[in-house]
Formats: structure tokens, C-alpha cells, sequence
């Protein structure tokens, strides 16, 4: 491979001037749409006494995951020694430590009591997966500073391989403990299954990738850098390999729920009887977020288009937040068996009468400060990449993979 040089994003002050305002304004309603809920209470968004992680919770673990997903790029350099995907290691740890930041934002202020946060970081129930899941964000932040640390300083590029190791391990780690929130709550039947641990990591690589693939042909884009192909179609690839895992969890996930009988109710409640949370599976998730993007990828015609990469990695980003909100949402609103064989006619909650699904809809203040998380995201990698040398000057083919060519992206 040939040398590569970094350089800071060469956008003109007027276009990235307006892009950060752009942002920041987005960032600041969400801001103000936190302050309203806070102030007034969440009885102004559509949570209740049955769904009390809401929309903003999807905006937050989608983010979260997606962090994850977005160090892999970094990790298939460094931890597989695979020379191609070095140079695009800096802008992988930038995105993860971003999204990141996004989401622990949104995931604080809907606390409804931000300021709670200093108990939940000075006490701790070692028996509950929250608890080990503020050492596994700040550690996960903590890590990937000093991974970009050894990548961008020469004399501690020697570091880089361990301390990527090391860093792939502890995202692993956290999707892990991601997954667990939901895999440990035993009273609901939605959740309560050791599958989704492992289900979030892989949707950690397919949400985390598709995000990085669009900033990255953004950014390039925008500066007018030499991106070839070779770069671009093996990410493609890879990303059409991730939604695929992503598919065989969701198969294996329902298979096992189908294999045990007291999970039938949930899984006829996910596949038909759901209403939109069954639209959200099929349309959302299966449709939008899985088929037609492999559809594209693997088209021999519209699978070598940039327009249409970038729009595959769209959908399923769009679909990736339909399946967190149907997991999250849904969850909840299934009704709990309180009384398993018996049937609740009454209850001051209105829990699991008839069988009905609690209801909620989404309010806008939710919807607004979930959109904020993404714009601090694309807020801080903007100005990252403005301030330091993050992007390569040029990953044109014959720097990228000089010996390979264009024939190795077809592979």
C-alpha cells in the first residue's frame, strides 16, 4: 500500500458553517424538548405506567449499538490485520466515540431527573446490568480516546494493534451488556431470552456500518477527495453480509420463542396481531431494513452505484430504528401475565386487561429529542474531522489496495 496522507476536511467555511448551524440547531430543540418534558412532566409524551422507556430510549439504544458497530471498521484493520481498512480506522473511532456521546445524551435527559445521574455513578447494585453498563460506556469512550491515540501518534503506532484488540474486546463487551438490559428482564415475555445479547451485536455491525459507509462517501464527496471503488464495494459487501446475520438472528430468535410454548401469544403478537408493531417487523424491519437493501447490494447493475449504496445503507439505518422501537415499544406494550392460566378483567393500571396491548403514541417533544442525539453525533464528527486529521487525502484504488484493483472489490 501506498503511503497514505491524512489531511483535515477541505469543505469551504460557507458550507460548513452553514452545516454545523444546521446541526446545532437541531441539537438545541432537542435541548429544548428535554426542558419541556422535565419541566412539565412525562405526562406530555406517550409513556405510561406500561411503556416507561420511550421513544427517545430508541433514539439512545439505536445510537448506542450503532457506536459499537461503527469501531468495527477500525477493528478489521487493526485486530485482523487487514491493511485495506486502516486508513478508514481514525474516522471508525471518531463516529463510534460520537454516536456514543449522542446517545448517553439523549439516554440522560430523558431521565426525567438528569441530575439522578450522580447516584447511579456513585452507588451500585452489582446484580443490575445498569450498573455495569455505566463502566462499560465510560470505559468503551476512555478506550477508543487512547485507540486514536496510538493510530495518530508515530511513535505510539507501535500500541495500535493491542490496544485495538483490546478495544474490540470491550465493544463486544457492550453491546453484550446492551442486549442484557433486555435479556434479563425476566417478567417480560417479549424479553427474557439469552439470544439477544449476541442478536445486538450483530445489529451493532449492520447499523454501525451503514451509518460509517454514508458519512464516509459524504465526506469525500463533499471535498471532493478520490474515493474508489475497491473501498466502497467491500464495504458494501461486508455491510450485505451483516444484514444478513441480522436476518438469521431474527429467524433463530422467533424459531426458539415458538419452540417454547408460553412465547406463542408474543410471537403471533410480533408476526400478526401486532398492529403497528407488526408492521414495524414486516415493513419496517424484514421489508425496508433487511430484503431491499441485499436486493441492491447484490444487484449486479445497482450494486456498483454510489446513489444507490447510499441508499441501501439508508434503509437500513430506517429499518434498524423500526426493529430497536419494535423491541423496545413493543416489549412493553405486549401485556404481562400477571396471573398465567387466568384472566385479568380489572386492574388500576390496566395491565394486561383482555389481553389488550398497552397503548402509546410517540409525542413530538420524544420524537425531538431523540433527533437531537443524532445531530450532536454528526455535530461532533463534523468538527472532528474539520480539526484533525482524521480523513485520508486520497483512497483512490491504486492507493487503497495498489496490487488488488478494482478486481478485488468485485470479490
Amino acid at each position: 500500500m501506498k503511503k497514505i496522507q491524512y489531511r483535515e476536511w477541505g469543505l469551504d467555511s460557507a458550507r460548513y458553517w452553514g452545516l454545523l448551524a444546521f446541526l446545532a440547531a437541531i441539537a438545541g430543540i432537542g435541548g429544548l424538548a428535554a426542558l419541556y418534558m422535565e419541566h412539565n412532566g412525562h405526562w406530555v409524551t406517550g409513556m405510561s405506567n406500561q411503556v416507561v422507556w420511550g421513544t427517545p430510549h430508541v433514539f439512545a439504544v439505536f445510537l448506542i449499538v450503532a457506536a459499537s458497530g461503527a469501531l468495527n471498521v477500525a477493528s478489521v484493520g487493526s485486530v485482523f490485520g487487514k491493511k485495506l481498512y486502516k486508513p478508514l480506522a481514525p474516522l471508525s473511532g471518531l463516529l463510534a466515540v460520537a454516536l456514543l456521546l449522542g446517545g448517553l445524551l439523549v439516554l440522560v435527559l430523558d431521565l426525567g431527573r438528569p441530575d439522578r445521574l450522580i447516584v447511579a455513578m456513585t452507588y451500585y447494585n452489582f446484580k443490575s446490568i445498569f450498573a455495569w453498563n455505566i463502566f462499560l460506556y465510560t470505559g468503551f469512550m476512555a478506550i477508543v480516546l487512547v485507540y486514536l491515540f496510538t493510530m495518530m501518534e508515530r511513535k505510539m503506532n507501535d500500541y495500535s494493534k493491542p490496544v485495538g484488540v483490546f478495544a474490540f474486546v470491550w465493544r463486544l463487551l457492550l453491546t453484550t451488556g446492551t442486549g442484557s438490559i433486555f435479556g434479563f428482564l425476566a417478567a417480560r415475555e417479549a424479553y427474557n431470552s439469552a439470544l439477544l445479547a449476541p442478536m445486538f451485536i450483530v445489529l451493532s455491525f449492520a447499523f454501525g456500518l451503514a451509518i460509517y459507509l454514508l458519512v464516509l462517501m459524504y465526506a469525500f464527496r463533499a471535498d471532493q477527495r478520490p474515493l474508489g471503488d475497491v473501498v466502497v464495494l467491500r464495504l458494501k459487501h461486508l455491510l450485505g453480509v451483516f444484514v444478513a446475520a441480522m436476518l438469521y438472528f431474527t429467524l433463530v430468535y422467533h424459531i426458539t420463542n415458538l419452540y417454547i410454548t408460553e412465547n406463542h401469544d408474543f410471537v403471533a403478537f410480533v408476526l400478526r396481531d401486532g398492529g403497528i408493531y407488526t408492521a414495524a417487523f414486516w415493513l419496517g424491519h424484514v421489508f425496508v431494513g433487511s430484503l431491499v437493501p441485499l436486493f441492491i447490494i447484490y444487484h449486479p447493475v445497482l450494486g456498483h452505484s454510489r446513489s444507490w449504496i447510499a441508499g441501501a445503507c439508508a434503509m437500513v439505518i430506517l429499518g434498524g430504528l423500526a426493529n430497536i422501537y419494535l423491541i423496545i415499544i413493543g416489549g412493553q406494550a405486549f401485556p404481562m401475565s400477571l396471573f398465567p392460566g387466568k384472566t385479568l378483567i380489572e386492574s388500576g393500571f390496566q395491565d394486561g386487561v383482555n389481553g389488550l396491548p398497552a397503548a402509546y403514541a410517540p409525542s413530538l417533544p420524544e420524537f425531538l429529542l431523540g433527533l437531537g442525539g443524532v445531530a450532536v453525533a454528526l455535530l461532533v464528527t463534523a468538527v472532528g474531522i474539520r480539526m484533525l486529521r482524521f480523513l485520508p487525502d486520497s483512497l483512490a484504488d491504486d492507493v487503497a489496495d495498489p496490487h488488488g484493483g478494482k478486481a478485488a472489490a468485485a470479490h
